[in-house]
């Protein structure tokens, strides 16, 4: 197994060899964040956007949707991908915990399969993505599966 660390560069199939890791940089999820992502997805439930009204909420703090940790994780992880990522083809996603204005989040990315295509000039991967908080807890797993470039033989 190999650990990349913090990865601020595209990886290429070659590179995802099942096993190896690594992690994004961190994002402090704002109140700005929210209210953009609530408005533009038209996420317009009391949960989200009645701060009067909290008490019969079970979340204590200001939730935010999954849909927004999940987007917010694929931007943190764009640098591992970027200019080599082709298609996304595929999602399984578990939802672990809340994740409230004021998280930090970062992703730690496991390649758990890796294999060439039928035609053999490109890759499939699935990567294991844990979304944490910047207190090491689990708020959202996801198991994105991939279409990559190999490198250029030229």
């Amino acid at each position: 197994m190999s650990d990349l660390g913090r990865l601020s560069c595209a990886l290429f199939f070659e590179d995802c060899l099942v096993g190896t890791t690594w992690r994004s940089a961190g994002r402090t999820i704002l109140e700005s964040d929210l209210s953009t992502f609530i408005n533009f997805a038209w996420f317009h439930e009391d949960l989200f956007t009645n701060l009067h009204e909290r008490s019969a909420n079970a979340i204590a703090g200001r939730p935010v949707p999954l849909a927004m940790v999940f987007a917010m994780s694929e931007g943190l992880i764009l640098p591992s991908i970027d200019s080599t990522g082709l298609a996304f083809l595929n999602l399984d996603l578990d939802a672990k915990a809340p994740a409230l204005v004021g998280d930090t989040i970062y992703v730690h990315c496991e390649v758990i399969e890796a294999r060439l295509t039928s035609k053999g000039d490109r890759g499939i991967v699935r990567t294991q993505n844990t979304v944490k908080n910047a207190k090491g807890e689990i708020v959202l797993i996801y198991r994105p599966q991939r279409l990559m470039k190999l490198r250029s033989k030229d």
